[in-house]
């Protein structure tokens, strides 16, 4: 869980400066009275020592469960933004003042209530959205799918963050029972597991080996399997965190693609399946290599434009973009990694993120063009676990089913 220093310093002050204006309106609206102004003074100062712990208490210690810090700083967020749009409102309402002499009070009419409003939906995403799993259903449908392939079901999941859930393994339950009902073919994990320490994985360990089908449970690292966000005391043991995540996933059942690839078979069809590790921009590390996964020399029989319908794993969507549709032919890619910020909104059959300031692609699926004018495809599932706090406002945990379909035509790769 890291909190750069300058967004914990923008915090800090969008903070003092809030209760200070609220204090102030608070004393001119109640002059002679005190109370209102002690009771602000205890709620403020309560704030102030739960972001003081939060942010002092260490954060990059294996040892040091993070749970308290993600909600104590998840709490004083729903505090924080709704003071916020009491201020914004209250001086929104000042404008008047420049041509009537006299300002509406609409900090008292539209703040107070609209803050009201999102601090209930911030708390429902917390204790409601964060455990309804929404199943999407997805029909990905081309000429290049192998006839054998036709009407393949693939379940998706991704972002799972166990840690993030203690030893309570009912979500969990939960979601593998909600993917076992889909009766998938095949089911394939795109990245992040846990948060920070292998050991999250320990109580999941029997529920997670439930998850079943047919051609089996494929899986890949996110950017947080690595114990990239611990301080270790030697790099061994960095190594054997990882090493025992690589073991456990092994143990109960599922296969790791580590910038490598398999075959899937429907006699006499086959579709290339290729894994890669994390694919990381800055701050990430960079773990994943394509061309390690699968070649890119084209006087091989296998390479990164042949003619194979071809599925890639990465956890990362940003790959997809940045190298994917630029040296290959890779039919469908999946990936996580967004969690849509954890926060979407859906109106009139359309969906936004805060996630589209980073990410192009965020959630759902998406099209485009390789420089030979082929069409690639992406699916970015918006993940079933939470990361630094413990929320989920409209971006419900996702179980994806995509379903192959085979369209009338010849494939011209």
């Amino acid at each position: 869980m890291r909190i750069p220093l300058i967004t914990a310093l923008l915090l800090c002050i969008a903070a003092i400066l809030s209760d200070l204006y609220i204090y102030l309106e608070i004393r001119r609206t109640f002059p002679r009275l005190k109370r209102p102004l002690t009771a602000y003074a205890i709620f403020a100062a309560a704030g102030w020592a739960l972001l003081a712990i939060c942010l002092l208490r260490p954060r990059r210690d294996a040892d040091v469960d993070i749970s308290f810090q993600m909600w104590g700083l998840y709490g004083f967020l729903t505090l924080l933004v709704p003071k916020a749009l009491i201020i914004l409102w209250s001086a929104i309402g000042m404008i008047p003042r420049l041509w009537k002499g006299k300002s509406w009070h609409l900090g008292k009419w539209v703040g107070v209530p609209l803050g009201a409003i999102v601090f209930i939906t911030m708390w429902w995403g917390a204790l409601v959205t964060r455990h309804e799993i929404e199943v999407r259903e997805v029909e990905f449908a081309s000429v290049r799918v192998p006839e054998g392939f036709d009407g393949y079901r693939i379940a998706q999941i991704s972002d799972l963050h166990v840690g993030t859930w203690g030893d309570d393994t009912s979500f969990i339950e939960a979601l593998v029972d909600s993917v076992n009902a889909q009766k998938p073919d095949i089911i394939m994990f795109t990245g992040d597991i846990v948060n920070r320490d292998t050991r999250e994985m320990e109580p999941f360990l029997h529920t997670l080996s439930r998850l079943h089908a047919p051609d089996g449970v494929y899986s890949i690292l996110g950017n947080h399997d690595y114990g990239d966000y611990v301080e270790w005391p030697t790099t061994a043991d960095k190594r054997d965190n990882l090493r025992l995540l690589k073991n456990w996933q092994r143990q109960i059942g599922w296969r790791m693609l580590n910038n490598t690839h398999t075959d899937l078979v429907a006699d006499p069809d086959t579709i290339r399946l290729i894994g890669v590790e994390n694919w990381g921009e800055p701050p990430f590390h960079q773990y994943g290599h394509l061309t390690d996964a699968y070649p890119i020399d084209p006087h091989q029989p296998r390479h990164l434009n042949d003619s194979a319908f071809k599925i890639l794993l990465s956890h990362n969507p940003e790959h997809w973009r940045r190298e994917v549709t630029k040296v290959s032919n890779i039919d469908l890619t999946l990936s996580g990694h967004t969690h849509a910020m954890q926060t979407e909104l859906r109106m009139f059959g359309r969906r936004w993120s805060p996630a589209v300031w980073k990410y192009e692609e965020w959630g759902g699926l998406y099209t485009k063009q390789n420089p030979r004018g082929e069409d690639l495809s992406i699916y970015v599932n918006v993940g079933a676990g939470e990361v630094g706090m413990p929320f989920r406002v409209g971006a419900k945990p996702e179980v994806t089913v995509i379903t192959l379909r085979k369209t009338p035509g010849t494939a011209a790769r």
